[in-house]
């Protein structure tokens, strides 16, 4: 008989510890919201009305230094759920769909593994695949109530009350003056942008609200002194030059952590109820220091590391944000901050900050803004967003909070100006940043693998001699010419990419010097070196070269023959050819709105671009 009871016995005990190891675990609750920056009452806002989260921070420890990485919600929420750069992992661009290596996990599989229930109330909103089940319950009805008893949670609720949709929701009734609104230096004063502005602080008091019930239920249950409390949001204000932009108005979050005495070891150092800490941290830091919490060893390949709980890794020196696509418009920038300084490198300075997106263009504020520009009714500072971006820009948040006096051109600052860059760089190849491919040649490049996989095979992925392109083409300078040229001709795709974008961003006298190698591109292997070399020649090549640039680009904007990613790359460039896309007027009429696609959330961007550029062309025909 003994020996028939030993298995059950076995059993029971494994099954006793693993219960006990569960319980001995600290509940942990997440409160987010959408689109707001730290504009609370306990980050110094005296317009806000946020007594719930100023409560909360009385409570815990306040992180005056948090960046979101991604200035939207689809790639900063990406790094959330994987602990990896959207950068590393192809998930940058918003919104785009990419997939983790096999070996990789979302981190609340490995809390389900360690005995948690997890749920999520209820926005996902990833660019990577989910690798099987990551939830217990994903969706409006999930909480930690449907646990199993004594279970432990993580639980997640979202309040998409401060969503940049709800600043110009209209009607609105009116809780903050605009009249008593601060405005940014970079905003000029009107009264829609006043009413923007306070209706945003409006929407912050209702998220507040949603916080505060959210802390209620928790409080009512019993489970204050057993649960964690983080309360952030996921990147910065719904305004524009907030929201999509790698200042720290678009990346910097209000972070606010819980800790109860009961389990006080797993604080960090410098925790004291209603202290403030500067230390940096980023979202890709979130994944790992959950699994701290939790007693768990953060997996190797995570990228960021534990700033609390068992496992606490050394604090950042710097924080990263990064900047690819948004929505149709390509763009790629990427920001350092030290936590006083916030370094800014783009790689496409011949593009403004103000691209014309269908979704930002809704907002009355970016109307207005774009219309006081055109008038000429703006000052230095708020004119800046309308005009070519510069190749670097370098802001000092201690003496000019709204980031609008560059200090990249100064003498004085270029040692500080080489250690941030040197530091973009380094981040760059350490992460492996695929980024730096046109976003459908990352795709093809990582075929049968992921853009991670293939961002780490140097064969695949010589990413050092791209990188120096990107910068050599991005920098603008005059002697940086000769070496592109060379690069033309480079074995690859990528770097001959970067060498004709070169050649586009410095305009007509290094065009109109280079035509034969920019004729001879026009017939390349990438469909995205040819874009970049039609565009050149039609916008700033011979007058007999227009003809044939337009032809180029008007087959490879054809959504069928073409995937989606070369589309919607050959419409940006007719559509910043202006008048001179004129002759393609009846060919982009009969242009399809429905093709192959990767991913849905992508179907809308070409006939976005096709209503724009032609609605465009027809006024510039009236005229």
């Amino acid at each position: 008989m003994i020996p028939r009871m030993k298995p059950i016995i076995l059993c029971l005990v494994i099954f006793s510890q693993a219960a006990f190891a569960a319980i001995d675990r600290p509940n942990i609750l997440w409160i987010t919201s959408e689109d707001h920056g730290p504009h609370l009452g306990s980050y110094g806002d005296t317009f806000a009305t946020t007594p719930n989260i100023d409560r909360l921070a009385a409570r815990g420890l306040l992180y005056s230094r948090c960046w979101s990485g991604a200035p939207v919600c689809a790639p900063a929420r990406t790094a959330l759920i994987s602990g990896l750069y959207p950068s590393s992992t192809g998930a940058e661009h918003m919104r785009s769909l990419s997939a983790l290596p096999e070996s990789f996990r979302m981190y609340p599989q490995l809390l389900r593994e360690a005995g948690y229930y997890c749920s999520n109330n209820s926005k996902e909103d990833y660019n990577l695949r989910k690798p099987g089940q990551v939830w217990d319950e994903s969706s409006a009805k999930a909480h930690w109530r449907n646990r199993k008893s004594g279970q432990p949670f993580f639980a997640v609720f979202n309040s998409t009350k401060s969503h940049e949709s709800q600043i110009r929701t209209r009607p609105h009734k009116a809780v903050h003056d605009p009249a008593k609104v601060r405005l940014p230096g970079y905003h000029p004063d009107a009264p829609e942008i006043r009413q923007d502005w306070a209706q945003y602080h409006d929407k912050v008091s209702e998220a507040d609200a949603d916080a505060g019930r959210y802390l209620r239920e928790l409080e009512e249950a019993g489970l204050m002194a057993d649960t964690l409390i983080f309360y952030f949001a996921d990147h910065g204000s719904g305004m524009p030059r907030n929201k999509r932009w790698l200042y720290n108005s678009g990346l910097h979050v209000p972070l606010i952590v819980v800790i109860p005495d009961k389990w006080r070891h797993l604080a960090p150092k410098d925790y004291k109820p209603g202290a403030k800490t500067g230390r940096l941290v980023s979202f890709v830091d979130f994944a790992p220091t959950l699994l701290s919490l939790a007693g768990i060893k953060p997996p190797d390949w995570l990228q960021g590391g534990a700033f609390m709980g068992k496992h606490e890794a050394e604090q950042n020196k710097f924080l990263h944000g990064y900047r690819a696509r948004m929505d149709e418009r390509q763009d790629l920038s990427r920001s350092v901050t030290d936590g006083r300084f916030v370094y800014i490198r783009n790689f496409m300075p011949h593009l403004p900050c103000g691209q014309y997106l269908d979704y930002m263009f809704q907002t009355p504020t970016t109307r207005v803004w774009k219309r006081l520009f055109d008038e000429g009714k703006l000052n230095a500072a708020q004119s800046a967003f309308w005009r070519q971006k510069p190749p670097e820009e370098l802001y000092d948040l201690q003496t000019d909070p709204d980031e609008i006096r560059n200090l990249a051109v100064l003498p004085e600052h270029q040692p500080l100006l080489a250690t941030l860059r040197n530091e973009m760089r380094a981040h760059a190849i350490r992460i492996r940043d695929v980024s730096l491919l046109p976003e459908g040649e990352m795709h093809s490049r990582a075929a049968g693998s992921t853009p991670y996989e293939m961002g780490h095979d140097l064969v695949k992925y010589p990413i050092t001699k791209i990188l120096e392109t990107a910068e050599l083409a991005s920098s603008l300078k005059a002697d940086s010419v000769p070496q592109l040229k060379i690069a033309l001709g480079d074995t690859d795709s990528a770097v001959r990419y970067w060498a004709a974008m070169g050649f586009l961003m410095r305009g007509q006298p290094a065009v109109e010097l280079h035509l034969a190698e920019l004729r001879k591109l026009t017939k390349d292997t990438s469909p995205f070196v040819r874009i970049v070399a039609a565009q050149s020649l039609a916008q700033f090549g011979a007058k007999s070269d227009l003809n044939a640039a337009l032809e180029t680009l008007a087959s490879l904007s054809h959504w069928g023959r073409n995937d989606v990613f070369v589309a919607v790359s050959a419409l940006n460039s007719i559509d910043a050819l202006d008048k001179k896309a004129a002759g393609l007027e009846p060919i982009l009429r009969l242009l399809p709105t429905k093709g192959p696609l990767p991913d849905a959330r992508l179907s809308t961007y070409v006939p976005r671009l096709l209503e724009k550029t032609l609605a465009d062309l027809e006024i510039r025909r009236e005229r």
